[in-house]
């Protein structure tokens, strides 16, 4: 038995961030997400699809930080791509190829898991999924993001356009960036669409603010989560899908759900002080940040 299944597919990205030379790093919310968990003690398990061109070295760098590659499947299709590069404090995404979707049948049969993060990137994973694995456990997590992107030939990414709230009813805990809610409920009024969004089924919305923190509303009491200043900030990529991989590793403990999201904004402060996957702090650092936000976090 899992603590977390995470589905979604891992991706290669080019990050262009500073003075540096950009090359290829892993990434994709399966990575960051699994990554955060793990460091928390939950056990994890991550049902991807990738090509041929996914390097060796990704697959045993995984392997040696605790995460079940039983779910992972090489395919034809080449590993989803993207370059991703900074302008005037905003992250400009282009899709260099996509893989193959993940589909029903690509769930384990043995597959048993406390809970499981659905964390789309290119809308690889269909409506029949996400109702397939809602069957699978007991708490289903999503982060909207690659439901409610498009693109146009060239990969770029174009106006982003209202989720099929339809998927919502399977949904428990739904996190988002402001952004993406605000687009995917249709609604500018930030908690209005939160709570647009609980009445379609997630009990839980987390919206991550990036530097401002976050906010959270959880059954009817909303929570204002500040964010912990980091030492530096050189890539924010992956920093909300790291958020909701902590947050569910204390989240399947029975914690607090302030807790919880002290504990995600902790681990999001250190993803950002690296370049790709390569900052995340032990979990005593994490359990360190997280008790000064947690005093901090207020009830509105």
């Amino acid at each position: 038995m899992f603590d977390l299944a995470v589905i979604g597919h891992y991706t290669i990205d080019r990050i262009i961030a500073g003075e540096g030379e950009p090359r290829p790093t892993l990434g994709g919310p399966p990575t960051y997400t699994s990554i955060a968990a793990r460091r928390m003690g939950a056990t994890v398990t991550v049902i991807s699809k990738v090509g041929k061109d996914f390097p060796d070295e990704y697959i045993a760098w995984l392997s040696r930080n605790g995460i079940d590659l039983t779910g992972l499947a090489r395919v034809d299709t080449p590993t989803t791509r993207f370059t991703s590069k900074f302008e005037n404090e905003e992250r400009v995404l282009q899709l260099k190829s996509v893989c193959s979707p993940i589909l029903p049948e690509d769930i384990p049969v043995d597959l048993k898991t406390k809970c499981i993060h659905l964390g789309p990137v290119a809308r690889e994973i269909p409506a029949e999924t996400v109702s397939h694995v809602a069957k699978r456990t007991e708490v289903v997590s999503l982060d909207p993001q690659g439901f409610v992107r498009r693109f146009d030939r060239e990969g770029n990414v174009l106006d982003q356009e209202r989720l099929d709230v339809t998927v919502l009813r399977h949904i428990d805990i739904l996190k988002a960036s402001e952004g993406e809610l605000k687009i995917a409920m249709g609604i500018d009024d930030l908690w209005k669409a939160m709570e647009a969004a609980t009445k379609f089924g997630p009990n839980a919305v987390i919206v991550t603010k990036g530097v401002k923190g976050a906010l959270m509303l959880y059954g009817r009491t909303r929570y204002e989560i500040p964010a912990y200043a980091p030492r530096l900030i050189i890539d924010p990529t992956g920093a909300g899908d790291a958020f909701i991989g902590a947050f569910m590793a204390e989240y399947v403990k029975g914690k607090d759900p302030s807790w919880c999201a002290a504990v995600g904004s902790a681990t999001s402060s250190f993803v950002v002080e690296g370049i790709g996957p390569s900052s995340f702090g032990s979990k005593d650092d994490v359990l360190k940040r997280a008790e000064r936000i947690f005093q901090l976090i207020k009830k509105l």
